[in-house]
């Protein structure tokens, strides 16, 4: 899990952090998923896809390499302001629309649809 959900008009929107195993050595991405107002419990979209992972030098090496792990976000109008952490050395701030995030979500949504 990530940083508290934010409640938008289409639902709740949660970051959540994932690890994926490589040859390499794991890399700790993150997620993103919209919730049923309602009913939380019922999730309406799933990136299949990660939306943020490590690729900055401070994010690929530090006490702990190739790792992004959202803490906390804060949304000012349209703006989101996400904090993380990387490499398990630094804290991190990340900028973003929730008007594109959320569009993102419908155009991903209508692709889903349409699918056989």
């Amino acid at each position: 899990m990530g940083p508290p959900p934010i409640k938008t008009p289409k639902g709740w929107l949660l970051l959540y952090h994932g690890v994926k195993g490589t040859v390499s050595g794991p890399i700790y991405r993150v997620g993103l998923a919209l919730l049923d107002l309602e009913e939380p419990y019922n999730v309406l979209y799933r990136s299949q896809e990660w939306i943020f992972g490590p690729q900055e030098p401070y994010e690929m090496a530090g006490d702990v390499g190739k790792v992004v792990f959202p803490c906390g976000w804060v949304l000012l109008d349209d703006q989101i302001i996400l904090y993380y952490g990387a490499a398990d050395t630094s804290i991190c701030a990340a900028t973003g629309s929730l008007s594109q995030i959320l569009a993102f979500i419908d155009s991903e949504l209508g692709l889903q649809r349409s699918s056989p």
